[in-house]
């Protein structure tokens, strides 16, 4: 029975370092593409203000838009609690100061969570006959961002933001990727996610 456990033990160390592994090396590739929308994942907005993560995340996906590797910039996040807007109105407002036009900014406004937003754009994606995408987050979230795309019919590229806070120290990013191995061992077991 201590062998039975031990060799648990030791397949579950082997299973996080192999994740770990996964969520740092898609984190670190940038693979941008020419495609038909740049989705950048919502963040926290202070009365429509965008949090630094979020501001890093809008920075980087006006950036690719300015590029050229799209010609649409889909901006996502709902309302929290207590808010008095969305996180999507605090980005749309951002890239049109941005110089981004308005009629290239689609908007996704309902998620609360990485798979609401996600599931709810590959649906807007579709509507508007669209079918790939450069998706634009932290490093740690990119993984899990792409599988979700991918699970939902996308053709998904990641370009992540090397700005973000989560960045900033390896404390910081060590403790994001506790965040995703966390929620992507809920994703593959229950398919829901934070």
């Amino acid at each position: 029975m201590l062998r039975l456990f031990a060799a648990a033990g030791v397949g579950l160390i082997l299973a996080f370092g192999w994740a770990s592994l996964r969520i740092w090396d898609t984190g670190n590739r940038d693979d941008r593409h020419s495609a038909d929308a740049i989705v950048v994942l919502g963040a926290a907005q202070y009365d429509g203000r965008p949090s630094p993560v979020f501001r890093a995340r809008l920075d980087h996906a006006v950036d690719l838009f300015e590029a050229g590797v799209a010609p649409y910039l889909v901006v996502t996040g709902g309302k929290a609690q207590g808010d008095r807007t969305t996180e999507a109105a605090a980005a749309r407002a951002f890239a049109i100061a941005r110089g981004v036009p308005s009629a290239a900014i689609l908007v996704e406004d309902r998620g609360r969570t990485t798979l609401e937003s996600l599931l709810s754009v590959a649906k807007l994606l579709r509507d508007q006959h669209l079918g790939s995408a450069v998706y634009v987050s932290d490093r740690t979230h990119m993984l899990r961002v792409l599988r979700i795309a991918r699970d939902s019919g996308i053709t998904a590229y990641g370009s992540p933001t090397a700005t973000s806070p989560t960045d900033a120290t390896l404390l910081s990013r060590a403790d994001a990727t506790v965040h995703e191995l966390g929620a992507l061992a809920l994703y593959f077991v229950s398919g829901e996610t934070p």
